[in-house]
């Protein structure tokens, strides 16, 4: 009776650990069952990818976006893969360490539950005990069960690395799209353009060829009368022509103003190239005159300069005499007070003296030689008295 006790005791104690370890199994595959985060994880990116952001007109800016976006999905899809191998490596120890738990337990039972078995007791009665205490195997049933659980733990991480490659595909269709998008936008930005730069090249060729029939200047000098709106700065930019040489060919001056009605001549190709000629030549000889004007005005500055110093460089030992620059010998008086009210007007002192050879204009005096030498090389280099003959006179 004790011994019936004791097995019916153990065998409960086997189905107590089998159904204890069954408990485990299914808990953990109700646990793998469940959406994980790393499925969460997934989803969130595939909801970000509904809201796809336009593409922007600069091509530049739509690549670093691009290239942007493509880090961050490589980034998270690295992170849900991580994750996802972590998962399952700790489902995995999970199962291994309450299988071996499991098995430790039953075997300690066993070996706990095991009765001592004398010599001398009936060996019948040893062998129904062993018997009752083995472990039976598990049946068809059973295995096909525990077959049924692997083989659906099997399914389930096929079905998330299957959900995890189609995330991927999905993201690979999408950076295509998006690459087909921007090489399609920069293939129209450059058709837009090209079509651009034709027509406007076109446009530039009729306006050229516009402008060169309408700018002609007419083959003979032709009438042509004055409309509302006109004037010689149009009318010159119409016929191709400087308005300088519009002006001269009509004797008016290019800023005057034209009368509605007024008759106008439009001098000819021939009367244009004569009047640009007269006007280049005449602007050389202005400009020669400039120069030759402002050269006079240097010179004369100078000599007035060197005779300021000479006049402050004079002592008492060189003014034994008086000394002047004479600048004509007039034959008469009346020429010689001609040449007076000349050099006066210019701003000398000037004085007359009687000679038997004619009347001497002078002008001066000067203290010193130096302060003479000085003052003739102004008055000959002075445009107002237009001489060259000036010399320096001691009395």
């Amino acid at each position: 009776m004790n011994f019936s006790r004791q097995a019916l005791l153990g065998i409960g104690m086997i189905i107590g650990g089998s159904v204890m370890l069954y408990a485990m199994v299914q808990q953990i595959g109700d646990s793998s069952s469940e959406p994980t985060p790393t499925s969460a994880m997934i989803d969130k990116p595939s909801n970000e990818q509904e809201t796809t952001q336009p593409l922007t007109t600069d091509i530049e800016t739509e690549k670093r976006i691009l290239a942007q976006k493509q880090k961050e999905r490589a980034a998270r899809v690295a992170e849900q893969e991580k994750r996802a191998q972590q998962f399952l490596t700790e489902q995995e120890a999970a199962e291994a360490e309450a299988l071996a738990k499991a098995r430790a337990e039953s075997q300690q039972y066993v070996a706990n539950s095991a009765p001592v078995v004398e010599d001398t007791e009936n060996p019948e009665a040893a062998k129904d005990v062993a018997k009752d205490l083995t472990v039976q195997p598990r049946t068809d049933s059973e295995l096909a069960a525990d077959a049924k659980k692997i083989s659906d733990a099997e399914k389930q991480k096929a079905a998330q690395a299957q959900q995890e490659a189609q995330h991927q595909a999905a993201i690979k269709e999408e950076a295509a799209a998006n690459a087909k998008r921007l090489a399609d936008s920069k293939k129209a930005v450059e058709a837009k353009k090209q079509a651009e730069a034709q027509a406007l090249s076109a446009q530039k060729r009729v306006d050229a060829e516009a402008a060169k029939a309408k700018k002609e200047p007419p083959k003979s000098p032709s009438d042509y009368e004055v409309k509302r709106g006109d004037g010689l700065i149009k009318l010159a930019r119409q016929y191709n022509m400087p308005v300088e040489v519009l002006a001269q060919a009509n004797n008016v001056s290019p800023l005057a103003s034209l009368q509605l009605g007024q008759n106008i001549t439009i001098p000819s190709r021939a009367q244009v190239q004569r009047l640009e000629r007269e006007a280049a030549a005449a602007e050389a000889k202005r400009q020669k005159e400039e120069a030759l004007a402002k050269k006079t005005a240097e010179a004369k500055r100078e000599a007035q300069q060197k005779l300021s110093e000479a006049r402050k460089e004079v002592k008492e030992t060189d003014a034994k005499g008086s000394f002047g620059v004479q600048v004509a010998l007039a034959n008469d008086q009346n020429r010689a007070d001609d040449l007076v009210k000349k050099f006066q007007a210019a701003g000398y002192q000037v004085k007359t003296s009687r000679t038997s050879r004619g009347v001497r204009v002078v002008v001066g005096p000067e203290r010193g030689k130096i302060a003479a030498l000085a003052l003739k090389d102004k008055i000959n280099s002075d445009p107002k008295v237009n001489t060259t003959g000036a010399w320096v006179l001691y009395w």
